[in-house]
């Protein structure tokens, strides 16, 4: 990695923002590319959000990644919004225009769907139902991505039925469905994908209380979560047989829209970066 007065800088903001592995990420690109850069964490207040982001021209940075608790505050700190930040509801990444302008949007949509294709190639929108569990952020995402790519069926479990109501009048797509927490297996029935958009299976929370076997053995099943890497879920899907995909690849791919915004380049998604990124979290965290 070069750093001189003429580097581009960008960075990560978040409260807390220790824990963030993007600037592991996109310092090992800069490295890569050989690129005259820096990516830096921004450890931000939530009271301080809007000023941080509206600051950004004035510091001179090309940009930054929006993580927790600042997502949707976001929304209202910058210029203006991608469509996929405005459906999505969200804001985690932002790009200073060369007018000092600032863009924000969301390239969840984007991680999840470029992680699917790359961990199932075979997959296709027309195989069959896609089921998500969860209605929250990162549920909104995964259903916007789903629904652009063309599935014909989405459907929404979720344990409080109203914020899965909330999000399905949000996505105002007629070809999604919503089943109570106790229908869960009529939700699996025929489906072809599974989703857990929610932190069930993470470490420090429970794991995600549904049972498999009504699933049909072709489907492909997701986990969001990536610490750990393989959550109850997946172990369980693996025994079955199932395509299983964690969530690592989720976050490498969604880094990629935001390193070509601030660096100019398009960075790859390999091995090496996903074993750089594995080293960096102590292994299978």
């Amino acid at each position: 990695m070069m750093l001189t007065g003429k580097a581009a800088v960008a960075g990560v903001i978040g409260w807390p923002v220790a824990h963030s592995l993007s600037p592991c990420l996109h310092g090992y690109w800069l490295k890569k590319y050989g690129i005259d850069g820096a990516y830096v964490p921004l450890a931000v207040h939530p009271a301080d959000i809007e000023d941080a982001i509206r600051s950004l021209p004035k510091l001179g940075l090309r940009g930054a990644n929006v993580t927790v608790p600042h997502k949707e505050r976001a929304l209202r700190a910058v210029d203006c919004l991608s469509e996929d930040a405005r459906r999505i509801g969200a804001v985690n990444t932002v790009i200073v225009a060369a007018d000092g302008c600032t863009r924000g949007d969301n390239t969840d949509a984007y991680g999840f769907m470029a992680s699917l294709r790359a961990g199932c190639p075979s997959w296709s929108a027309s195989a069959g139902p896609a089921v998500v569990i969860g209605a929250g952020g990162a549920a909104r995402a995964v259903c916007v991505a789903l629904l652009d790519t063309g599935v014909a069926e989405l459907r929404l479990v979720n344990r409080t039925t109203t914020r899965a109501e909330t999000l399905a009048a949000h996505l105002g797509a007629s070809s999604t469905r919503i089943f109570a927490w106790t229908d869960s297996h009529l939700a699996l029935s025929d489906a072809a994908l599974l989703v857990n958009a929610t932190t069930l299976g993470m470490v420090g929370y429970p794991p995600l209380p549904l049972d498999l076997p009504p699933l049909p053995s072709a489907a492909v099943i997701i986990d969001i979560v990536y610490r750990p890497l393989s959550t109850p879920l997946l172990s369980a899907a693996a025994a079955r047989g199932h395509i299983t995909i964690d969530g690592l690849g989720m976050l490498l791919h969604q880094a990629r829209p935001g390193f070509k915004a601030w660096f100019g380049v398009e960075a790859e998604v390999d091995d090496a970066l996903r074993d750089h990124v594995l080293a960096a979290m102590g292994g299978e965290a």
